[in-house]
Order: structure tokens, then sequence, then C-alpha cells
């Protein structure tokens, strides 16, 4: 079966920092970039950051970019994303996916996706 496990979501101040990681499992890696979406309450889905499996090039959104990092550790699977300087509008729920191809995260974040997990809340307090 295909799993991709988020974790590391929870409470933080404003400014803080949260480190989330997500394990595949059940799929070929190779050709596919992983990464993350989130959604927030009341607003729709938008992509947050991407890594490829190729060459580890990595992608982030606008709203995101400066703040957060993705990196990959391809010998256990998982992916990680260091979230620094938090803010309130980071709120959402956080999923783990897999796309086919780099996606346009800023505009068109589904195209391409063909796996994504539960997610995990991710809370910045004002």
């Amino acid at each position: 079966d295909v799993q991709l496990q988020a974790s590391g979501g929870g409470l933080v101040q404003a400014g803080g920092s949260l480190r989330l990681s997500c394990a595949a499992s059940g799929f070929t890696r190779d050709g596919h970039a992983i990464g993350w979406f989130r959604q927030a309450p009341g607003k729709e889905r938008e992509g947050v950051s991407c890594i490829t499996s190729t060459d580890g090039t990595t992608y982030y959104g606008d709203s995101v970019k400066g703040r957060f990092t993705i990196s990959s550790d391809n010998a256990k699977n998982t992916v990680s994303l260091q979230m620094n300087s938090l803010k309130p509008e980071d709120t959402a729920v956080y999923y783990c996916a897999a796309w086919r191809r780099v996606p346009d995260l800023n505009d068109d974040y589904d195209d391409g996706i063909e796996y994504w997990g539960k997610g995990t809340q991710v809370t910045v307090s004002s």
C-alpha cells in the first residue's frame, strides 16, 4: 500500500519553528517529486514545497520562500520540512504528497499529483 505518513505538527507561537517529516513507502520514488501542500480553514489548498527525487532540486511557494526548507533522506525514504519564522497565516493542515512532475506550487498545486496522505495540523498563535 502507498503511504505518505506526515508527522511533526503542533502548536507554536508566531516567530517559532516546527519540523515536519514525511515517511514515504509503497511506491517508487524515482520520477516523483515529494513535498507538501496545505489547507487553511475556509481557504483553498495551496502548494508549499517539493523536492525532486532525481537531483534534489527544491521548489517553494511564494508565501513560504525564505522561511521554509525542504530536504530529503533517500536512504530513509523521508522528506522533511523545516519551518522557521512561522506566522499565524501558516496555520493549516499540511499534507505530504507525491507528484509525477513538479507542479506550479503557486497556481496549480495538484497538477500531476499522484498520492497524498493524511495531514498534520500546524497551528501558529499570534
